[in-house]
Formats: C-alpha cells, structure tokens, sequence
C-alpha cells in the first residue's frame, strides 16, 4: 500500500511534464516558423521598395535619359526669380525642338554632371544668383561646396550660365561669375557668354536680351531651329474638387499639411515657427512715415540666433487686392482646385501646396503685389478681346526698342500689379487658373534682428519702415510684410497674432575678441543689428570682460521725430556702453548731413581704430547710396591719414573685406 500511494502521484507528474514539454516544443516550433517568415521576407519587401526613390531622387542624368530630356536648367534661387527663369528657359527648350527639365542642384548628386555627355545634344543651363556677400543662395551652397573641393572631370559637358545679381552690392553676380569660370576650369565647354542680370537696373530685360542671343546660338551649336511653336505651353492642369474633405486642404502652410496646427521643430524655410507677436511700438514720434518695433516670442520653439542674423517672415497678401481680383474674373474664391504637374516625371508635383482654394492661392502663396513680368504677359495676351491690348502685351515682352520702352512706363514705372492692370484692361480676362500658374510665388522677407539672444533668449526684435506710396496712377501701394506686421496687435479681439518665421544665420558678426573695437554704421532702420551688438557688448560689460570701444553712427531726418531708440541709445551713452554716438540729422539745418560726413569730420580717431587697433567696420541700410557714400569716405580717410593714393586706399579697404574686417548687410 506505502509502494501505491507514491505511484499515483508519480505517474500524474510524468504526464503533467510532458504536457508541459510538448506544449513548450509547439510554442517554439509556431514561434520559429513565423519569426523565420518574417525574417525572410523583410529583405525581400525592402529589395523591391528602396532602388526606386533612390534613382529618382538624386540622378538628374537617369531622369533625363528616362523622359527624353537633353537640356537641364539648373538653379540658385533665394527669392524665386533664379527658379523663374529657369523654368522659363526649360519651357523655352520645345521651341527648338529640344526638351527641357528646371532642377534644383539641393535635390540632385550634381557630380553626375560629368555623366551629362552620355546623352546625345545635351546641355546644362545654371542660373544662378548670389546671396549677401558674394554668397551662394541656400539651394546652391553644396553645389558650391563641390564645385570648390573640385577634382570632376567635365570634358564633354557643354554648358551656359545667367547670373542675377545687383550691382549695388559689393561682389556683383559673385557666384554666377563662379560657376562659369570653375566649369570652364574643370573641362566643360562653355557655349554662349556668361549673361549678367542687375536687379538694380532691370533685370527682367537683361535676361530677355541674353535670351533673345542664347536660343540662336544653341540652334548654331546643335545644328536645330526653332519649330515656330509660339503659343503659349501649359505646365499644369487644372482639376476641380467638387466633395472635399476640408482637412486634405492647405490653408497656407509651406510643406506638411497642417503644419502651423501641430508645430514639430526642427524650424526652417519650409517649417517656419508660428511666433505671437509680444510688442508693436510706433518708434518714430512725428513725419509722414511709420517706423515700428516688434517683438517676436520663440519661447518653446528651440530656434537659437545669433545678433546679426536675419530673420525671416512670411506676409500674407491684403484681403482687399485678393476679393477684387475674384471679383474681376468673376471667380468662386472658395472653389477648392489642385494644378498638377502634366510632367509626370517632375519633382515639383504643383506650383504651390494643393489642393487649396483660390482664396488661399492668392492670398498665402502667390505675388500678387509686384509688377508682373513680362512672361506673364506674353502668356496672358491670348485672353485680351482687344486684338490692340493683345498687341501690346506681346508687344512689352518682346526685345524691341519699344516694347522695352512701353513695359518701362506702363508696368513698371507705374508700379501696375496684375489687379491693377486687370482693372486698367477691360478686355483681358483669363482663367483663374492660369493665372495663379503664372504668378510667382510670395517670398518670405528678411529683416536684421534687432535683439542680441544673450539678453533677449526667448525673443526676436525687428525694427522695419512701412512702406506705403502714391503711384503715377494715383493708387496707393501698400508693402505686403510691413503694413501686414504693422497690423499684428499683441492681443487681437482675445487671440494672439502670430507670424509665421524662421531664423536665417548671417555673417554679420561681432568680433571673436570682445576687447576689439567696432565702428558700426547704421542710418534709419540700419540701426537694427547694432541693437543687438550694443546690447551684447554691455552683457559682456557687465560679466566683467574688457569690451574694446563700441563707435555708433546712426542717421535720421529730425531729431524730434525719428531719433529711432533715442532713449536707448542715450542711456547706453551715459554708461560708456556705446564710447561715442554720432548722430547725423540730415534735415536740421539748411545744408544734408549724412553718416559719410560726420565719418569724414572724425578722421584721426577713425584712422587709429582702423590702422592700430585693428577695429571691425559694419555697414548696414541702404546699399544703392548710403553704403557707397560709406565706402568713399573710409577710401578718403586712408589717403588723407595713411597718406595713400586712391588706388592704395581702395586696396587697403578692399582687404579689410577680404579679412572680414569690412562687413555689410545692406538691401536695396
């Protein structure tokens, strides 16, 4: 009986276990079999998937060959205009019986360029602009990078560019001139000149002239001519959505779709920071002008800034223009419509985020306020009933004598918008759509923080005029940004105004050696990046460093009226933050003064900043006058105190920039 007893439960342990052991054994086998599936199968599902974006997003040359493409249009755009022009000389192409493609060197491996001779009659096209001092624009900075480190062989690749620029600056076309002298050194054949667009002249006709002489002497070159197809080429079509669900529309965001809803640093140009406005102060205390100071709240966002960065806005276009200009076409503003690309091929699926609504086109992503340009008007004629008015639009975009003449007075010496020449040309009705394809797309703009970050971390100053003028029409031109900020209360009706932004680094900066002196020159709302300077300087004052001489020479009309930051200004003064404030009032007396001429009357103490204390110069405001009539009087300062002839002098001023001694930040 003892011997039974342990049996039974013996016997049930053993079966208990191999319960427990088989089950263990089937888990592990299931568990095996689908790990190894998936194991297997990932590869293959990854296989299929990657090659495909890869080719397509950085291989210019396998897109081109794929689509039939033998000219590519490379561009260096900040503002759009880079971009523009080559969209028009890629559109251009299919008049010579050639086909074209616009690319964006930032979205190519553009070493495959030395591959372009692969294809039969190509050619590479680069438009290319310059940014600040001499700079490439954001989108060509690592095409610039490569072309420097430069070991490419480019025999065999023919090429042209276009450079836009502005002759007020300093390096005038700097990085078109680059692009064209550096191909040529790596081996690529350059087949028409250089062409050099001032946008302080007209740039829009110094490209048509280029043009007009570039297609020839392609045709010359590839031995084709032009298939007489003038009329005007769509790029996108137009496609209505009838039942749409509201939140697959764009309301104004840049890229992601509602974006300035749920807000995801890191911020940028596509992904701008929505910042509340804090402060807006009416700065100047009298005159017909309104200066303003605005304060810009990043708390939160991680964005960081230097003093003398930039930072970037993005305006929105008056209410009143838009609602005129549905009613002229007789347009349902609130119709929801995407333009899709008829290039399926192309990286840029539409000309701006779609779908959204007419009203959301013309008031967030389009140009509405500036002068058209004369391409605009070309492919607008054809809607002119007027054979007259259908005339002399084609007439102002050709390169005659006088269509250039015509399009001077009537567009831009007028300063006529599309509303307004809309409104002045009964006959020339289009579609809507058509018209937003056409329009260029509203750029952000850039003013100088007026703030140092060391002082002011979770906020960005700007200090801006706004501009508002009478035109020879009699209609009053209102700036987009300025009288766009100039409404943006702190508190409106209970909601807080935001402005979309990002910060753009500069090259404007204080010396590494606080002891260093400055020279900074800032007339009017130039005054803006030397808050930020001064500020910085008494933070590092009052942390017990030896800060070197801090000089300021600031210009205004009236010193009752816009002495902009006089309080400021005065107290920095009064406690030897700022060692000497120069003020020129230039309409206090019977005779101008101006900044160059209290710069010239303080010569000797200048002179011995510059030559023994090794002092940095800054310039900001104005470049077309001011910053010129700057430059000449530190040349007249070197021949009179360094006893130099004026070519020394021009010399010894143009080192100063080269050592970064000489810094601009100047606009026109």
């Amino acid at each position: 009986p003892v011997t039974a007893s342990f049996l039974v439960p013996e016997e049930t342990l053993f079966s208990n276990l191999d319960i427990f052991l088989f089950s263990l054994i089937v888990g592990l086998l299931i568990y095996w079999f689908v790990f190894r599936k998936k194991k297997e199968e990932i590869p293959e599902f990854k296989k299929l998937e990657t090659p495909v974006p890869t080719t397509r997003e950085t291989s210019f040359i396998e897109k081109m060959k794929k689509t039939g493409r033998n000219v590519v249009v490379f561009y260096g755009s900040q503002t759009g205009t880079g971009e523009e022009f080559a969209n028009r000389l890629s559109k251009d192409a299919q008049r010579y019986g050639m086909r074209g493609m616009a690319a964006d060197p930032e979205e190519y491996d553009m070493s495959e360029l030395s591959r372009l001779p692969e294809i039969e009659n190509s050619l590479s096209v680069f438009c290319m602009a310059t940014y600040g001092e001499g700079d490439p624009t954001d989108n060509a900075q690592d095409f610039y990078d490569w072309l420097q480190e430069g070991d490419a062989c480019l025999d065999g690749v023919k090429y042209t560019v276009f450079a836009l620029g502005n002759k007020t600056y300093e390096h005038y076309n700097a990085m078109g001139k680059y692009v064209d002298k550096r191909l040529e050194e790596l081996g690529a054949k350059r087949i028409f000149d250089l062409g050099m667009g001032d946008d302080d002249g007209n740039l829009e006709e110094d490209f048509i002239s280029w043009r007009e002489q570039f297609w020839p002497a392609v045709c010359e070159h590839f031995g084709v001519e032009a298939t007489g197809e003038e009329s005007s080429i769509r790029q996108y079509e137009l496609v209505v959505h009838a039942d749409m669900n509201m939140n697959k529309v764009y309301t104004g965001e840049l890229a992601r779709l509602k974006s300035f809803e749920t807000q995801k640093p890191p911020f940028d140009a596509k992904n701008p920071f929505l910042a509340s406005v804090t402060v807006n102060l009416k700065l100047n205390k009298g005159g017909d002008r309104h200066l303003m100071h605005l304060e810009l709240d990043i708390t939160g966002s991680k964005i960081r800034y230097e003093s003398g960065d930039h930072v970037a806005v993005y305006p929105v276009n008056e209410t009143a223009m838009v609602n005129q200009i549905g009613q002229i076409l007789g347009v349902d503003l609130d119709t929801i419509f995407s333009l899709n690309n008829l290039d399926e091929e192309s990286n840029k699926k539409h000309p701006f985020p779609c779908p959204t609504t007419y009203r959301t086109a013309l008031t967030h992503y389009l140009d509405i306020s500036n002068p058209p340009r004369t391409n605009v008007l070309y492919e607008l004629a054809q809607y002119a009933s007027d054979p007259k008015d259908q005339e002399n639009m084609r007439k102002m975009a050709s390169s005659s004598a006088e269509g250039k003449a015509l399009y001077h007075s009537w567009v831009l010496d007028a300063r006529r918008n599309i509303l307004a020449i809309l409104q002045d040309m009964p006959s020339l009705r289009p579609p809507i759509d058509h018209l937003c394809e056409l329009m260029p797309r509203l750029q952000a703009r850039y003013y100088s923080i007026a703030s140092s970050s060391k002082v002011h971390a979770n906020s960005i100053h700007i200090c801006a005029v706004v501009v508002e003028y009478q035109t020879s029409t009699g209609r009053v031109n209102k700036g987009v940004a300025t009288n766009w900020l100039k409404n943006k209360l702190p508190c409106d009706n209970g909601h807080k105004s935001t402005v979309p932004m990002y910060v753009r680094k500069s090259q404007f900066r204080l010396p590494f050696k606080v002891s260093t002196p400055v020279i900074m020159i800032g007339p009017g709302t130039g005054i803006a990046p030397f808050m930020g300077f001064i500020q910085e300087r008494a933070w590092l004052k009052g942390k017990g460093k030896e800060v070197g001489e801090t000089v300021l020479y600031y210009g205004c009309r009236h010193r009752n009226e816009d002495f902009l930051y006089q309080e400021e200004l005065e107290e920095f003064e009064r406690t030897g933050m700022i060692t000497q404030l120069n003020v020129a009032f230039s309409r206090d007396q019977e005779h101008k003064v101006y900044v160059q001429h209290l710069l010239k009357k303080n010569k000797e103490h200048l002179w011995k900043l510059i030559h023994t204390e090794s002092a940095h110069i800054y310039v900001c405001g104005d470049a077309r006058n001011m910053a010129r009539d700057v430059q000449n009087a530190f040349y007249e300062v070197a021949e009179e105190m360094g006893g130099m002839n004026r070519t020394q002098a021009v010399d010894y001023i143009k080192k100063l920039m080269t050592k970064g001694r000489y810094s601009q930040d100047v606009w026109s």
